[in-house]
């Protein structure tokens, strides 16, 4: 079994700030890419951020400059710095990831269940 779980998440005002961990666990022989994705109500999900095992970073549009994407190998965890929010940035948020289990032949994305960011203005 691979499990992600997430924490962080929370009730902060407009130009606060936020860091949302995931750290995923289980029969882990690799992970590839990890990521996060929001979810705001009555909106399809969204990519914010992904950060490769190697190589450059990516983020939306609107989380640049205010979000920062970091991985911790050796803890198989990935963070999403969150500063400068806004209330748009209101979703729940999920981290994914793509590993390689010990017990497939192939990689696939797994899901976290999700934590709830609420930004007042």
């Amino acid at each position: 079994q691979v499990q992600l779980v997430e924490s962080g998440g929370g009730l902060v005002q407009a130009g606060g700030s936020l860091r949302l961990s995931c750290a995923a666990s289980g029969s882990i022989f690799r992970i590839n890419a990890m990521g996060w994705y929001r979810q705001a109500p009555g909106k399809q999900r969204e990519l914010v951020a992904v950060v490769p095992s190697g190589g450059n970073t990516n983020y939306d549009d609107s989380v640049k400059g205010r979000f920062t994407i970091s991985r911790d190998n050796a803890n198989n965890t990935v963070y999403l710095q969150m500063n400068s929010l806004k209330p748009e940035d209101t979703a729940v948020y999920y981290c994914t990831a793509n590993i390689k289990a010990y017990y497939y032949t192939r990689t696939r994305d797994y899901w976290g269940q999700g934590t709830q960011v609420t930004v007042s203005s």
